[in-house]
């Protein structure tokens, strides 16, 4: 009897980093690369899980660095699929740091990173459509359009 996948969810991913000396500048604070490849790592989690296939990244919108992260903090780097194409997902990821010895944290940075789904040959393949559920989805789903339709502009 053959098996159907679940429909997917939004496929919510968390990835927790302690800050070391090694990822840090002379100031104490962390490298930009090293959160870029916190933010790309945790958002291809999200959009493997979503695709149930292997996935490459097409573009990352923008990232703005809001509150340094110095060493020996927490960050939590959030992602989840806010909208998917034909192949294609688009991927939030929010970046919070924590002050261990206080319990401060701070939002750190906010992105959007688009994915493709690509088979075992590394062509683009199909991926389960996204259907929102609830107005709080709704919402974010139509804001996710809006930012692809700029994103094609820009190519």
């Amino acid at each position: 009897m053959p098996t159907t996948k679940p429909a997917p969810d939004r496929s919510p991913t968390i990835m927790n980093e302690i800050v070391l000396p090694s990822h840090t500048n002379a100031l104490g604070t962390i490298f930009g690369g090293v959160v870029m490849g916190w933010v790309d790592i945790a958002a291809a989690i999200a959009a493997q899980r979503y695709a149930r296939s292997n996935v490459v990244t097409a573009s990352i919108d923008y990232l703005n660095f809001i509150n340094p992260i110095k060493t020996g903090w927490t960050v939590r780097v959030c992602a989840q699929v806010s909208y998917v194409g034909k192949t294609s997902m688009e991927v939030e990821v929010i970046v919070d740091a924590e002050k261990n010895q206080t319990g401060e944290r701070k939002r750190a940075t906010h992105a959007y990173l688009t994915f493709v789904a690509v088979d075992e040959n590394g062509r683009p393949t199909k991926v389960t459509p996204y259907v929102p559920q609830t107005a709080e989805e709704k919402k974010a789903y139509e804001a996710a359009k809006i930012r692809r339709e700029r994103r094609l502009q820009w190519r």
